[in-house]
């Protein structure tokens, strides 16, 4: 007998939530089959049979919490055989290099499927919109390569579902006994006001609270309380950036403006090192880490994730660019790798785009600092020599550890920052 654990998949990973099984009691399995899709606070991954054999007990129910180094499912193997060579199909393949993504689905040959058994070729992201709709995904045509089931294929499949359910949806909805013959108005505004009265009185949606929702909850109580915080406020003159901006522009260089705050970040980070640090209250050391590897916070449907632009003193402004578009992305679609979200040294959060104007953001433990940027609108400013010109102006708010650091290193680290987004030209000096 084999017992399947719960392994570490992620960086302090300490539990999972067991999405769904792929096998049931009694099915006969292949070593580095998929046997079981676990969600946690940074990913959704599956995890391989260990052994060919075959399923002799599933210990763990699906929906279920567990901590890392239970038992999950036991496997029955063969005494003295050696183990069978892998059997691979479209699914297994396909998912898991689109995961990595090393190779776009189209790279892949489709292999033959053995059985009567359909195979599907979904994404871990697709798979859990399927789960929240109640669709059986085998029921799914899917319309991308290879036959790919994707998220507008579930979306579909709903709409038909549910009007076909629905009153809309039923012939009989529009008959008072015979074929052809309507509702009477007074059966109609009968049965209308019937189901307000039942609306009026259902009960309140319920959301598990687990999973990825649970682990944000954890850190940022984590940090809320461990971390004494202060936030301190600042506006920047964004005018001559976003001019810059359309220079490039027209000499076809597209470079979003968080990627300038980056750069920006990272040389006021070399100058005031204080921020780039780490607090070890225990050995009562500061630790000034000589890398600089920014985390992006990134909104998405499962919540806050911040993935990790590592070395970004070393990269240029269009290398920075380039890799914010793929980590958003790819956070955004559920595929980052645990190495992607590792090892931050302070983040930022671009919440402008969203509308804000100000906030008091929660620091990234065990970080000492994280810096919004907001929303950037135009606005008279009364310049130097009381002449009034509009120019857009952009809050920011910075969140510091007050144990690690003080208000006025605060203001001249944001005073850098400034001075380097406020003045382009700066920049061919500063980065000689």
């Amino acid at each position: 007998m084999v017992e399947v654990k719960l392994h570490d998949i992620g960086e302090g990973m300490t539990e999972g939530e067991i999405i769904q099984y792929f096998v049931k009691v009694g099915d006969v399995v292949q070593v580095d089959q998929p046997l079981v899709e676990v969600q946690t606070d940074k990913m959704v991954a599956e995890l391989p049979s260990p052994v060919s054999g075959k399923v002799k007990d599933i210990v763990v129910n699906h929906g279920s919490m567990v901590s890392v180094g239970t038992t999950l499912l036991v496997l029955e193997t063969k005494e003295g055989n050696a183990a069978e060579p892998v059997l691979e199909t479209v699914e297994t393949v396909n998912e898991t290099i689109f995961q990595q993504g090393s190779l776009e689905l189209e790279q892949i040959e489709p292999k033959t499927i053995i059985g009567k058994k359909r195979f599907i070729i979904a994404a871990p992201y697709t798979r859990k919109i399927a789960r929240e709709f109640s669709v059986n995904i085998e029921e799914i045509i899917g319309t991308g390569p290879h036959g790919r089931i994707t998220v507008k294929d579930v979306y579909d499949y709903v709409k038909k579902r549910d009007y076909a359910q629905s009153p809309e949806g039923s012939p009989q909805a529009f008959t008072n006994g015979s074929p052809g013959q309507t509702e009477p108005e007074h059966e109609r505004r009968t049965r209308k006001g019937r189901n307000e009265l039942q609306q009026d009185h259902q009960k309140p949606e319920v959301i598990p609270f687990r999973g990825r929702r649970k682990q944000i909850a954890k850190k940022m109580t984590q940090s809320i309380f461990t971390i004494p915080h202060v936030t301190h406020f600042e506006e920047a003159d964004l005018t001559e950036l976003l001019a810059y901006r359309n220079e490039l522009k027209e000499m076809n260089v597209n470079i979003s403006a968080a990627a300038f705050f980056i750069k920006a970040i990272t040389l006021s980070l070399k100058q005031y090192p204080i921020f780039n640090a780490k607090l070890d209250e225990e050995n009562e050391v500061i630790y000034l880490e000589k890398e600089y590897n920014i985390g992006i916070a990134t909104d998405t449907e499962d919540g806050l994730i911040v993935p990790v632009i590592h070395h970004a003193d070393r990269l240029s402004v269009r290398q920075i660019h380039d890799q914010l578009k793929i980590l958003t992305k790819k956070a955004q679609e559920g595929r980052l790798e645990p190495a992607e979200m590792r090892n931050g040294t302070f983040t930022i959060s671009n919440v402008g785009p969203l509308g804000s104007i100000g906030a008091t953001p929660i620091i990234n433990y065990p970080e000492t600092g994280l810096i919004a940027f907001h929303k950037t609108k135009k606005m008279p400013v009364v310049m130097e020599n009381d002449e009034i010109r509009i120019r857009s102006m952009m809050n920011m708010s910075m969140s510091f550890d007050h144990r690690v650091t003080d208000g006025a290193t605060a203001v001249a680290f944001t005073n850098r920052f400034k001075q380097l987004i406020e003045n382009p030209k700066l920049w061919p000096i500063e980065l000689a």
